[in-house]
């Protein structure tokens, strides 16, 4: 799990929490913050994934490279 990862697993889940305390007390400001940090951490998320997938990637590329130059 990387940095960007943690970052939007804590915002998506903060503004669940908020987006529930706005519609508990009825404020629709604290709904709205809530949704809108929610979608804030999803696209974190997102990015995070996108970026261990494209590590995970490489880690290959260089394995399968390195298993080629050994066979030679």
């Amino acid at each position: 799990m990387n940095k960007q990862q943690i970052k939007g697993t804590t915002n998506r889940v903060t503004g669940e929490i908020k987006q529930q305390v706005g519609r508990m007390t009825g404020d629709s400001s604290t709904t709205a913050r809530g949704q809108a940090r929610e979608i804030k951490g999803r696209v974190q998320q997102g990015i995070g994934n996108a970026r261990d997938d494209a590590r995970k990637d490489r880690e290959l590329e260089r394995d399968i490279e390195r298993d080629r130059m050994n066979r030679r």
